[in-house]
């Protein structure tokens, strides 16, 4: 059942993924054999939808996955601004570091989410934090070129 429900939320059906809420609300926190939450897996495959039907079922926002990412660190990655919006006014935490020492906004800053960025630093980010290589987003933002994002972390 719970490798189904998974499936469910990476399609994107929606009246499916409520009804078995519905029926095991469990469900909303349990893990995939990757270590991924119906949150993460929901905002990693872009299911705005899903992703806020699981918080208003008491998904756990910052819960992570096997690497120590959350939900918001994979938006981060993917440049999902509007799940990271609806992330963020929710209470996500913005400087979340996983295994590797990354936040989110070092994710923007190395997959060139310009936008991304923007909203994490509005919205508390810290830029100092270094990954485990000691890197800053603004040394990702170097590494990979990108002026905007170089400019919006000097």
């Amino acid at each position: 059942m719970n490798e189904f429900f998974f499936n469910e939320i990476r399609n994107g059906n929606f009246k499916e993924v409520k009804a078995m809420l519905e029926k095991n609300a469990i469900l909303v926190n349990s893990k995939n054999d990757r270590g991924s939450t119906p949150l993460i897996l929901a905002t990693y495959s872009d299911e705005l939808d899903i992703a806020v039907l699981l918080l208003e079922n008491g998904a756990k926002i910052d819960a992570k996955d096997a690497s120590g990412n959350t939900a918001l660190m994979g938006v981060c990655f993917k440049g999902y601004v509007d799940i990271a919006k609806i992330l963020i006014e929710k209470g996500a935490s913005i400087n979340e570091r996983n295994t590797m020492g990354a936040t989110g906004l070092i994710y923007a800053a190395t997959f060139k989410r310009v936008e991304i960025a923007k909203l994490l630093l509005e919205n508390g980010a810290d830029k100092e934090i270094k990954d485990a290589r000691g890197n800053t987003a603004l040394d990702h933002a170097k590494i990979h070129g990108v002026q905007e994002l170089i400019d919006l972390l000097s």
